[in-house]
């Protein structure tokens, strides 16, 4: 069989979508396997489930040796943040994890197989990197996000330190009692207290809340959603360019094709000639 052939027959393998829905079944197996394993289990469950991650792994050899074999420039296989990915997380799970000082991080390599999902799923991938891609402009949320608790925790240090030190004690204590008013964790009973001394304070939670839980909330939603659809934009040309190739290269196969008949009829037309 030729390289060129036994490429092909990986591509198809690779691009299978039946093979990706196994891949992605086995992810999901080797997920609820670690989970199992922290379970107490009898000898013949734990001896059934040390066959299935050698089978596990095995499979994740065979399937990341696919994906590489499938690639005309070798190199480009790793030119890909995600096939790095894989390919550590598959070599790092080869370690024995019986009696071996790497024991503990290949259990924990294991638990973290199910993160492979996220390059077989392309609508996670899009997530995840728009999540990544929205970093600094959330940067700047989180900036003003920081100076309005800071200002909120020092009125509220000066105002409410006497009702409970305890709470309002100084301007750390009051970011954290900030915190528990913004995650809504009992925050009634702190502005209760202060309303038996000030009873105008419930303004001072209400603004608060309304800033951090609400406001903060809906530009962060905001920000995210403008990245993935810019994300998912991009994906749709990257699959519309891949689609306008494998037809350019079908037409110039036909062409060549086309070419290469003319090619033989002249060749025979002149044989013919020479023979009259």
């Amino acid at each position: 069989m030729k390289l060129s052939s036994a490429t092909n027959l990986f591509v198809k393998i690779r691009s299978n979508k039946l093979f990706e829905l196994f891949v992605i079944s086995v992810i999901i197996a080797s997920a609820l396997l670690v989970g199992v394993k922290t379970y107490d289990v009898s000898s013949t469950m734990h001896m059934v489930t040390n066959y299935l991650d050698i089978f596990i792994t095995v499979f994740f050899i065979c399937e990341i040796s696919i994906r590489w074999l499938s690639e005309t420039k070798k190199l480009n296989f790793f030119k890909d943040f995600w096939n790095v990915f894989d390919t550590i997380i598959v070599i790092v799970s080869i370690i024995p994890i019986e009696n071996s000082d790497m024991a503990l991080i290949a259990r924990l390599v294991r638990v973290f197989r199910v993160l492979r999902m996220i390059s077989f799923i392309p609508e996670l991938r899009i997530l995840l990197t728009s999540l990544i891609k929205a970093m600094p402009q959330l940067g700047y949320v989180m900036l003003l996000m920081f100076i309005i608790f800071y200002m909120y925790a020092a009125v509220g240090s000066t105002l409410f330190e006497d009702i409970n030190p305890d709470l309002w004690g100084d301007i750390t204590i009051s970011l954290l009692t900030l915190f528990r008013v913004m995650t809504f964790e009992d925050w009634t009973d702190v502005m209760y207290e202060t309303m038996v001394v000030y009873p105008m304070s419930w303004i001072f939670y209400l603004t608060f809340i309304f800033f951090t839980a609400f406001a903060f909330l809906n530009m962060v939603i905001g920000i995210v959603v403008n990245v993935m659809e810019e994300e998912h934009a991009k994906a749709r040309e990257e699959q519309q360019k891949e689609i306008q190739d494998e037809v350019v290269a079908e037409q110039d196969e036909k062409l060549n094709n086309i070419l290469n008949e003319i090619k033989k009829l002249q060749q025979q037309i002149t044989q013919s000639t020479k023979q009259l």
